[in-house]
């Protein structure tokens, strides 16, 4: 948050200046939903949001989606709770905004972004709004309709889905100064980089599996022969 980078953590928490800031940047995302050509323009470039309340959007997004497994009616979604894991599904928010942010990041070189890496993911924090404002009341709606009213569930679900696309994509022309073509075109480009960097990671980690699996074998080896 701009003019609090050098100071503690406590002093933050404890300062009326700093709570009035946060929430004012967090109320700044209604705005941003609304009018998103101008809200996202102001969000970076007049630094009317803050990472708190990014990361403030991203965390009940998280909380959100346990919840909607946990009280969502069963007519509408079938959770088996023995395969779920809260700490996975949190990584299946968590890791994929990381690795858009890096890959989006990382390609702003060769489409000549104006966007930080702060940029990137507050953008994408902010624009996930309309997804933490319209499945909470998801939650409550889907135990008092019917299957046949299920339909309506169906479409608001689509529709915080859609509306939420829609800003990443106004965010990223906004914070990046493109026009749409060239933003579609660099968000496919960032999706593909994704690819990249998921298929990278899957092969590093599969090495150091196999390099970890080689010592373990060759260490049992070595204790069978000398013991």
């Amino acid at each position: 948050m701009n003019g609090y980078a050098g100071i503690p953590l406590i002093r933050r928490l404890t300062s009326r200046t700093w709570w009035q800031r946060f929430l004012q940047t967090l109320r700044y995302a209604l705005h941003v939903i609304v009018h998103p050509f101008d809200g996202f323009w102001d969000l970076t470039r007049e630094h009317r949001g803050s990472m708190a309340a990014a990361n403030c959007i991203v965390f009940l997004a998280l909380i959100i989606r346990i919840l909607s497994l946990q009280y969502t009616s069963f007519l509408f979604m079938r959770v088996n709770w023995s395969r779920i894991n809260v700490f996975t599904e949190f990584l299946t928010v968590l890791l994929p905004l990381l690795i858009w942010c890096v890959a989006n990041w990382s390609l702003t070189t060769l489409f000549e972004g104006k966007g930080r890496m702060r940029d990137i993911y507050m953008g994408t924090a902010y624009a996930i709004t309309p997804y933490v404002l319209i499945q909470l009341p998801l939650i409550f709606l889907s135990n008092v309709i019917t299957v046949e009213e299920g339909a309506f569930h169906m479409v608001l679900s689509g529709v915080s889905l859609l509306w939420s696309g829609s800003l990443i994509v106004f965010a990223m022309m906004m914070i990046h100064d493109y026009t749409l073509g060239k933003t579609l075109a660099f968000i496919l480009m960032s999706l593909f980089g994704m690819l990249v960097i998921i298929f990278v990671m899957l092969l590093f980690f599969s090495l150091i599996s196999d390099g970890i699996a080689y010592i373990v074998s060759l260490y049992k080896e070595i204790s069978f022969r000398l013991y």
